[in-house]
């Protein structure tokens, strides 16, 4: 965004001034390419959010960025939160951490589900309990979206201990990737993920 105070003008193809929200539009759809590559198939909400933590980490920033960045992803700011990613009041927007999340959530019950909630309950509960038995129920019941999720445990290591230096948070993700294969593992087995009763089946 440094041109726009270098030059005058920023121009479109058609020689037309480009406005900076359509550049920060282009730049993210770009970025979405990219990340796409290595990020696997993320949902447009989950997208968003690794944009916004990556510029603002866990605090609050203006609306209109973050309207920029919903559009770029064909989504507003209120589905968003809708998905209970965000909070979003007073003109600002801020991504909700693990310890405002609804600890009973289910992911089978979800009707908005997204890689970045999965992720953010998985890490919270891996924080609580380490591996253990609720642990891999969960990510059981993540089930097909498992390895989108570890992928997206890489990318916000990676933010977190490298662009944003949060140590806290790296080392959240960090244990989680160093716990997957043995979780994976656990889930795997015979695990009763239904309703409350969450026990290994006895064959």
């Amino acid at each position: 965004m440094g041109v726009f105070s270098r030059y005058r003008a920023v121009l479109e193809s058609d020689d037309s001034p480009m406005s900076v929200k359509a550049a920060l539009q282009l730049i993210n759809r770009e970025l979405d390419e990219y990340l796409g590559g290595i990020q696997g198939e993320f949902d447009a909400d989950t997208r968003f959010a690794i944009t916004w933590l990556e510029q603002n980490g866990l605090k609050a920033g203006d609306y209109g960025t973050a309207n920029s960045i919903a559009q770029a992803r064909g989504i507003s700011v209120e589905r968003v939160k809708h998905a209970g990613i965000v909070e979003s009041q007073a003109g600002k927007v801020r991504l909700l951490r693990r310890d405002e999340l609804d600890e009973k959530w289910e992911p089978g019950t979800d009707q908005h589900l997204t890689i970045w909630e999965c992720l953010q309950h998985l890490v919270r509960l891996h924080e609580k309990d380490g591996i253990s038995h609720a642990t891999a129920v969960l990510l059981k019941k993540i089930g097909d979206k498992a390895e989108a999720v570890k992928d997206l445990a890489y990318i916000l290591y990676d933010i977190s201990a490298n662009k944003r230096q949060d140590a806290k948070e790296a080392t959240a993700y960090n244990a989680l990737i160093a716990d997957w294969t043995e979780l994976s593992r656990q889930a795997a087995s015979n695990l009763d993920t239904r309703g409350n009763l969450q026990q290994r089946l006895d064959l």
